[in-house]
């Protein structure tokens, strides 16, 4: 294992590798750090090649040294959407389809990081609150562990992620409060040592996993980061994680120091890191009575807001909300258009970039990447269909 030590993302006190952490005493998240140059002798693009294509060939920059917990997290394609891109002018447009990972969603990818550690660390319960798809592939990967799970979701959690999560065993409640709420109730428990609280950015290592896709889209690009990229932001470990991913490519020598400007996308009916990002402030305040129909990025408050603002900021992007108008069309549109189903946090992220080529911050000819989250048929979607008596239909009327 490569891993050095671990330091605060806000004060940079060091903490010591291989025991379980939470939060720093700052009460802010910890970062992993690795031996690079030691990496670097053994994670080549000729080694990397010859790997098998999942999260877990990039062993020299993540933390388990252990088998992980594993139920095949595949490298995810990146597609291209020729028709949505040439609608609004653009000469190409990218997403990286994340709902091909197990539980259909990018939440895989840290959890698997997350209980592959816990695993690690001994920890026989664990505990988080969802907004639906995290607490369904920590549910998956508990089970996988043989760890006893406990999720908490926030009345507004689409049903499917509830019993989806059920599904795998775990002890699911649905209660009356957003995901900060539902969390700090976690958070309690965890103090009681009841379990270990496994929420976003309150343990180190779903970060890992979730930067593999930086990681990713590096080597499908051929090592060459894009102009900009446009993510779902609630909790932000994506983003976080992807923007400290790049750093260390570039340490072991597999990047330059090119940047792509990172675009965090919110719901205006949700969007604390707009509001702070416009205000120039460093960390977001509580987005009160927040709605949305993309219940991934409800998330009033997040614990790693500055660390979103300043990934951001340092790459010269920008925090941008689009309304639920824009993220429904957006999803109509691409599924219309390229045949591609955007789940809502995905549209989200499509209508952003329109948004964004409308007030110029992104040009037509750039080559920009877009996250689609998950899997866009496990959210409702309207009921077109025309009803037909076989008895008395006629072909040429259809």
């Amino acid at each position: 294992m490569n891993v050095t030590h671990l330091e605060c993302s806000l004060t940079g006190e060091r903490y010591e590798a291989g025991q379980r952490h939470n939060l720093s005493r700052a009460g802010k998240p910890l970062l992993v750090r690795y031996d690079t140059e030691a990496a670097k002798r053994t994670l080549t693009r000729d080694s990397l090649a010859g790997r098998a294509s999942d999260m877990w060939k990039w062993r020299e920059l993540l933390p388990n040294d252990v088998e992980p917990v594993s139920l095949g997290e595949p490298e995810t394609p990146i597609i291209e959407l020729p028709e949505t891109a040439a609608r609004e002018g653009a000469s190409s447009l990218l997403v990286k389809d994340e709902g091909r990972l197990p539980t259909g969603s990018f939440k895989a990818r840290g959890l698997a990081m997350a209980v592959t550690m816990a695993r690690q660390f001994g920890i026989a319960r664990i505990a988080m609150p969802t907004n639906g798809n995290a607490g369904a592939a920590l549910a998956a990967y508990g089970a996988r562990a043989g760890i006893e799970t406990i999720v908490i979701c926030p009345a507004e959690t689409p049903e499917i992620n509830v019993t989806e999560t059920a599904a795998y065993g775990a002890r699911v409640y649905v209660a009356d409060g957003q995901i900060d709420e539902c969390g700090a109730l976690v958070g309690k428990g965890a103090a009681e040592d009841l379990w270990f609280d496994c929420s976003t950015l309150k343990e180190p290592y779903r970060l890992e996993g979730k930067k593999v896709m930086g990681f990713e889209l590096a080597e499908q690009l051929g090592w060459e980061l894009p102009d900009a990229i446009f993510y779902p932001t609630g909790g932000g470990t994506g983003l976080i994680g992807m923007w400290k991913g790049f750093d260390e490519l570039e340490a072991v020598g597999l990047i330059g120091s090119k940047r792509p400007r990172m675009y965090a996308v919110q719901a205006e009916g949700c969007a604390p890191m707009v509001r702070a990002f416009e205000k120039g402030e460093e960390f977001a305040e509580r987005w009160e009575n927040a709605a949305t129909v993309a219940t991934g990025i409800r998330v009033p408050k997040a614990v790693g807001d500055f660390l979103i603002l300043r990934a951001v900021r340092e790459s010269g992007g920008a925090a941008i909300a689009v309304s639920e108008e824009a993220i429904l069309e957006a999803v109509e549109d691409a599924a219309r258009d390229d045949g591609f189903l955007f789940c809502p946090e995905g549209g989200a992220v499509l209508a952003a970039w329109r948004k964004a080529l409308g007030q110029g911050l992104v040009g037509k000819d750039e080559r920009v990447l877009l996250f689609n989250c998950a899997n866009g048929n496990k959210y409702p979607l309207p009921d077109r269909s025309k009803r037909l008596k076989l008895a008395e239909a006629r072909a040429e009327d259809l």
